[in-house]
């Protein structure tokens, strides 16, 4: 009895003084990157104050303006939510889709779609579910988001007269996109993925960012993964883009920068080499930091894009 009593004593112990206190710092942690908690956050202001994004939002800005003429809102359904999202038809018969990454909505998109518009497509620039004017609480990483794209994709195909959509996801929304390019309804019009600073798996890169703040990332990465699993239904530290590459079939461009310190080229490099696509590229840029290459070297960037749609899809 004295035994048992000593063990319940040591279960306690492990729960009351580590078990409670990191799930305390996982929550909080999960509630400030993956839920949004109020309209204002990520919301369609710059996301953040830094040079570089300040100047890539007000790009965007500028692109859009310059593009006012073709532009529409537009909007689909996902069950109870209502996303929607900033059409440029320009008359052509594709169109690319560029999905942003976690805080990003689609004026920050606007910033990279100057190079599909010269290859002939039309561009669609959505708000994330939960982003935005999208309805939504949660950010699930991309297992559930990757449903809204395939939906997104419909729309253009049935409602737009548009035969083939390419998809541009910059971090998260290139994880998303993957998930629907390698999804078994993934339909015969998606053509392509180009992908901008696309990670492993989102486990790999949260722990990345605790250890980027000098703090211990164990066990607060394992239960910030739980939460998220019991959100979104699927680990996504089981379920990124390392554990799907092997599907893709379609033509895809993986861009990175060499000071990304998210996406770093050993890692990177394997999943490049499990990439099952027979009509891929990567590229590594000098200098940007995670999801700022285009900022760093924008008409390499550009060029680097459009060549790739030149040579492996039209």
């Amino acid at each position: 009895m004295i035994a048992l009593y000593i063990w319940l004593g040591i279960v306690g112990a492990v729960v009351v003084f580590y078990i409670i206190p990191n799930l305390f710092v996982a929550t909080v942690v999960f509630n400030t990157l993956l839920v949004r908690t109020n309209k204002d956050k990520w919301s369609r202001n710059c996301s953040w104050d830094n040079e570089e994004q300040r100047k890539m939002f007000a790009e965007g800005e500028v692109w859009g303006e310059e593009n006012s003429q073709y532009h529409r809102q537009v909007s689909i359904n996902n069950g109870r939510l209502k996303l929607i999202g900033e059409y440029f038809d320009f008359g052509f018969d594709k169109s690319v889709i560029i999905v942003p990454g976690r805080m990003e909505t689609c004026v920050y998109s606007y910033y990279f779609a100057a190079p599909y518009k010269k290859s002939g497509y039309n561009v669609l620039a959505i708000d994330n579910r939960a982003h935005g004017l999208s309805d939504g609480k949660f950010n699930t990483l991309g297992m559930k988001e990757y449903k809204d794209l395939l939906l997104w994709a419909k729309f253009l195909y049935e409602k737009n007269n548009v035969k083939k959509v390419l998809f541009h996801g910059i971090c998260i929304g290139a994880a998303t996109a993957l998930n629907a390019m390698t999804t078994a309804d993934a339909p015969d019009y998606l053509e392509g993925l180009v992908c901008d600073g696309m990670y492993l798996h989102f486990g790999d890169m949260l722990e990345k960012r605790i250890k980027e703040r000098n703090h211990a990332p164990h066990p607060c990465t394992e239960f910030v993964m739980m939460l998220e699993t019991i959100v979104s239904g699927k680990n996504p530290a089981k379920n990124g883009p390392i554990h799907c590459i092997q599907k893709m079939q379609k033509p895809m461009l993986f861009l990175y920068s060499k000071e990304d310190i998210y996406s770093v080229p050993s890692d990177i490099n394997e999943m490049y080499n499990l990439c099952g696509s027979e009509s891929k590229e990567i590229v590594w840029f000098e200098k940007g930091i995670h999801s700022h290459i285009r900022i760093n070297a924008e008409e390499k960037y550009d060029s680097i894009i459009e060549d790739f749609i030149e040579k492996n899809i039209k």
